[in-house]
């Protein structure tokens, strides 16, 4: 499953979420810290790994 950064606009709390794909379209992320649903997803790299060297 995907995994995804987000950071609360409430409390200012950064966390990471792994979720289906269906419940991140769904919009089905809150806080952990405060339960708020005001939360907007940070851009984050995207590390590709493989078991050939390069």
């Amino acid at each position: 499953m995907p995994t995804y950064e987000y950071l609360c606009s409430q409390c200012g709390h950064a966390f990471t979420v792994v979720i289906s794909l269906s419940d991140y379209e769904a919009g089905k992320v809150n806080c952990p810290k405060c339960q708020s649903p005001e939360v907007k997803q940070q851009l984050t790299p995207f590390i590709s790994k493989t078991s050939r060297k390069s």
